[in-house]
């Protein structure tokens, strides 16, 4: 016998549970148990969101490098071999796509509107279990989270929804039921620091993806370090930083190398930018700057100088 939840009204859920309820219905269907089989026989796993009908899906990048075989397995019980679309080890983001169609599918949010305090809700498949939900809040955002490439991703969403390994790739659900982001990371010595790439940067990194197979970035033919600056000569500079970028190394026939940077150079600023960070020059070195002559501001023994520098796409 079926009971009204208005002659139950110990039955009805509270708002919060209600909305958590909500978040798990609606995108969990979509969330996806990956099996990543590499080479020499070794398998690995984590989670992944179907964003289309026809079977494209999102995860992490580090959930699927090396895999020579891929599948993916849905709530319902039903398994399908994937292949990879595109991967981008710089934001830790790829794409598969599963030979299906009609698939249970996620619709994307927007992590700019996201604020500190609201709450989310983690969906994956953490340790080998299947279809899990775990809710928390927003903890902060416009953190930066190193990717397995050495890059910095920005805009990362920090929250102390619980996340283990096998969470990887998997769903951050805003209340309405729309991802707000990429479960990506935790760290593992302390409580409630969990991490999720943006979904405002996955979806720019999807379908630059699914274009072209990977996302391509400007070079500027340099290797270097961040290094400390005299603290008065950094006051002198209107420098909000006491630290610039050494340049170590000018391999041959690159953008700096016909520029004029010479190893011991110190740079100061790129594209009207200071630059304070090896992690901001990365910052500034977008596709759309390939090719563009612009502005290269350095110190080079105790003088300030300006070289015209045009960096190449890179390979």
């Amino acid at each position: 016998m079926a009971y009204d939840v208005a002659e139950r009204p110990e039955e009805a859920l509270d708002p919060y549970s209600a909305r958590v309820s909500h978040a798990f219905e609606t995108v969990g269907p979509a969330v996806v148990h990956i099996s990543a089989v590499k080479a020499n026989g070794r398998a690995g796993t984590g989670s992944g969101v179907i964003f289309a009908p026809d079977g494209y899906l999102i995860t992490n990048s580090h959930v699927v490098a090396g895999a020579a075989r891929l599948s993916a397995s849905l709530t319902d019980g039903r398994q399908f071999e994937g292949r990879l679309i595109g991967d981008d080890p710089a934001t830790d983001l790829a794409v598969l796509r599963l030979e299906a169609t009609d698939l249970p599918h996620a619709a994307f949010g927007s992590s700019a509107r996201l604020r500190v305090g609201q709450l989310v809700v983690a969906i994956g498949n953490p340790l080998g279990f299947q279809a899990t939900v775990t809710a928390g809040i927003v903890s902060a955002l416009g953190r930066t989270l190193r990717s397995p490439s050495g890059r910095l991703i920005e805009s990362v969403i920090q929250t102390d929804a619980a996340l283990n390994p096998g969470n990887s790739g998997g769903a951050l659900v805003d209340g309405q039921g729309r991802v707000v982001g990429i479960n990506t990371a935790m760290i593992g010595q302390a409580q409630g620091l969990c991490f999720a790439i943006g979904v405002d940067t996955a979806v720019d990194v999807t379908a630059r993806l699914m274009r072209d197979g990977r996302v391509r970035r400007a070079r500027l033919g340099v290797a270097g370090q961040t290094t400390p600056l005299d603290a008065r000569l950094a006051r002198r500079l209107q420098r909000a930083s006491d630290t610039a970028v050494l340049v170590s190394e000018v391999p041959a026939g690159g953008p700096a190398a016909r520029a004029g940077v010479q190893k011991g150079d110190v740079i100061l600023a790129f594209s009207d930018a200071k630059v304070f960070t090896v992690d901001d020059l990365h910052r500034l070195l977008t596709a759309e700057i390939a090719g563009r002559e612009t502005e290269l501001v350095l110190m080079r023994r105790a003088r300030i100088e300006t070289l015209k520098l045009t960096p190449d796409l890179d390979d």
